[in-house]
């Protein structure tokens, strides 16, 4: 098995929308600042008095445990697409185990930069730990080891175990100045001790993290439940007067409904973004999709082409994101030979709608008719299946016109830009007996395919009345 732990060091002070510098603190101390107040010398642990004296513009919030809950479940329904085997380690991290995506991302590196720039896009900071036990991947993150540095596809590391810092444990204070004290500063040093001894100093549970951390106890992690419905909400960092500047914000959400629709084996034809107003009722923008989608990409174009063209009746204060139609949605077989399948037309339709309105887009559905002006009809959009069986019959122009055009008739000739030399034998079509006027009534025509004097290919037929147009093949 192989574990990927997602560690976010300032999840609780991101989690708060606020100019920095910012500084989270309980009970009168630092317990994460940002990288604006580490910079002024601000450290956790530091009186908030003290961090005050550094940076007296300093950004104050309370330690809120159940916003930073949410946040992190947020963060899970986003990382449900790289495993479906996944669990909250602690307040600021993830374990995953992804031996089983490596394949299906294409290899070990591009997994872990698809990982790396979306969660920078979300606007988290975030380190990665890759080890074969879900206790030592958190221990690498915690101290910042990147993936690549350590050769965990094989088995523990022992000489990257053994560097790291006694910090990443989880004891509490006292047992940590207890180590301190005893001159064991590295994972090294405990490990070379004999676990009895550090279950008598210590009590059982140091004893126990070493051995959940080399594998010589098992470490069970409880999955992490997907919320049945999808509905998530984000503030914003301050008020936002343009469309187009939500969409930075409005990723976040994405990135995670994406990730939990792709852990359900699910898509989706339609999401609804609510626009919270500061003193204005709430904005809906519906997003809505041609064929049942979980792509990441997919949705922001669409809500990219929303927002363009979307103005503001008041600022907006606070973003949500829900899903309103959910649907089963197998992920795509690949190639025998490695070769790349399409999303077809489907997000060119997408993105007409969104500039064009919904009702300027339509598909067509083949209707049992022989008359060809009403053999067909718009729809939402073509579904497989949908419609029925197309009437054979002879050759049929992609391009008919919204009614035939008369055509002029010398020496028996149909005529447009000079005589017409018809290339077929008469297509008789003699239909419509039965609506009595509706459509085009009752017809009795003999079709024909003809080329102009300037190469057009034309469907032209005669009735009654003479020579008629009806259509342009390509």
């Amino acid at each position: 098995m192989l574990w990927l732990a997602l560690h976010f060091p300032r999840l609780a002070v991101e989690v708060f929308a606020a100019d920095p510098p910012v500084a989270v603190v309980a009970r009168q101390r630092v317990v994460v600042a940002d990288e604006h107040a580490e910079a002024a010398g601000i450290l956790p642990g530091m009186r908030l008095s003290s961090a005050l004296g550094l940076a007296p513009g300093l950004t104050v919030r309370d330690l809120e445990p159940t916003r930073q809950r949410a946040a992190l479940e947020t963060l899970a329904c986003w990382a449900g697409q790289f495993s479906p085997q996944l669990s909250l380690a602690s307040t600021t991290e993830l374990v995953l185990e992804i031996q089983g995506s490596l394949r299906l991302f294409g290899g070990l590196p591009r997994l872990l930069a698809q990982v790396r720039g979306e969660g920078a896009a979300q606007g988290f900071s975030l380190r990665l730990g890759l080890a074969p036990t879900p206790l030592a991947a958190q221990w690498l993150a915690r101290a910042g080891v990147a993936p690549e540095a350590s050769t965990a596809m094989g088995g523990i590391d022992d000489a990257a175990l053994a560097a790291l810092p006694v910090a990443v444990l989880d004891l509490a204070a006292a047992d940590q100045r207890r180590l301190a004290t005893l001159g064991l500063q590295r994972i090294g040093q405990l490990l070379a001790l004999p676990a009895s001894a550090l279950a008598r100093r210590f009590g059982p549970e140091l004893a126990q993290q070493l051995a959940r951390a080399t594998g010589a106890l098992p470490d069970l992690r409880p999955p992490f439940a997907f919320p049945e419905h999808f509905a998530q909400r984000l503030e914003l960092p301050a008020r936002v007067d343009h469309a187009a500047m939500l969409l930075f914000a409005a990723r976040r959400l994405v990135m995670a409904l994406a990730g939990w629709l792709q852990a359900r084996a699910a898509g989706m034809r339609e999401c609804q973004l609510e626009l919270i107003h500061e003193d204005a009722e709430p904005s809906r923008l519906l997003l809505a999709f041609a064929t049942a989608t979980r792509d990441p990409e997919r949705l922001l174009r669409v809500l990219r082409e929303r927002l363009d063209r979307l103005s503001l009746t008041a600022p907006v204060v606070e973003l949500q994101l829900s899903a309103t139609t959910v649907e089963t949605l197998p992920g795509h077989s690949a190639g025998l030979f490695g070769e790349r399948g399409g999303e077809g037309i489907a997000p060119v339709v997408e993105r007409l709608r969104a500039r064009l309105g919904r009702e300027a887009v339509h598909g067509l559905a083949v209707i049992a008719e022989h008359r060809p002006e009403c053999a067909t009809r718009a729809t939402d959009w073509p579904q497989p299946g949908s419609g029925a069986a197309p009437v054979t019959g002879g050759a049929r122009p992609l391009w008919l016109l919204p009614a035939p055009r008369a055509l002029a008739e010398q020496r028996g000739r149909p005529q447009h830009d000079g005589p017409l030399r018809l290339l077929t034998r008469a297509e008789r079509i003699e239909s419509g007996w039965w609506d009595g006027g509706e459509g085009s009534g009752d017809q009795r025509r003999d079709y024909f395919v003809a080329l102009s004097s300037r190469g057009a290919w034309l469907w032209v037929f005669r009735d009654s009345r003479g020579w008629w147009l009806h259509g342009h093949f390509a």
